[in-house]
């Protein structure tokens, strides 16, 4: 594995040990070239995903812009980072275990929205008003309203 920081070719693995529930291996790398040290994943990938955009597009899934559409949903919420990953992984293997290499962007986000009502409906809110493009405070009071009652918040920190 090539070295982030200096390009060096050896490096050596000084800790690994498994991630995401089994489905990855974490491992801790060291640079005897330049010293740093980082961290990588290693993950089965049972097929190449395409996502079909809206406008009919194709671009190869990419994980880590899943992550970050979670993450600035789940901003100065009390999710942590590792329930993301986790998010991320079960988005992920759910899309592989539908044996389809195309998968529009529908479904990815019906997937998130799904996953973020059972963490936080604040994230869930957020993110939602950017997947279904809101335009109007009613659009917001709508799906607010299709919560039902009590437990909108989870926290007063947002």
């Amino acid at each position: 594995m090539r070295c982030p920081f200096c390009g060096n070719e050896e490096t050596q693995v000084k800790d690994s040990r498994p991630a995401e529930e089994g489905f990855a291996i974490r491992r801790r790398r060291h640079c005897a070239a330049c010293g740093a040290r980082f961290t990588t994943f290693e993950r089965v990938q049972l097929r190449e995903l395409v996502v079909v955009k809206k406008d009919g597009t194709r671009e190869p899934f990419d994980r880590e812009k899943l992550a970050r559409s979670i993450r600035i949903a789940v901003r100065k919420r009390p999710v942590e980072a590792e329930q993301v990953e986790r998010i991320v992984s079960a988005i992920h293997r759910r899309l592989e275990g539908l044996g389809e290499t195309e998968i529009e962007t529908g479904r990815i986000g019906e997937a998130v929205m799904e996953a973020l009502m059972g963490v936080d409906k604040i994230a869930y809110v957020r993110f939602a008003s950017v997947y279904k493009d809101f335009r109007e405070v009613d659009d917001f009071q709508a799906l607010i309203g299709s919560l039902g009652g009590g437990d909108q918040g989870q926290g007063n920190d947002g």
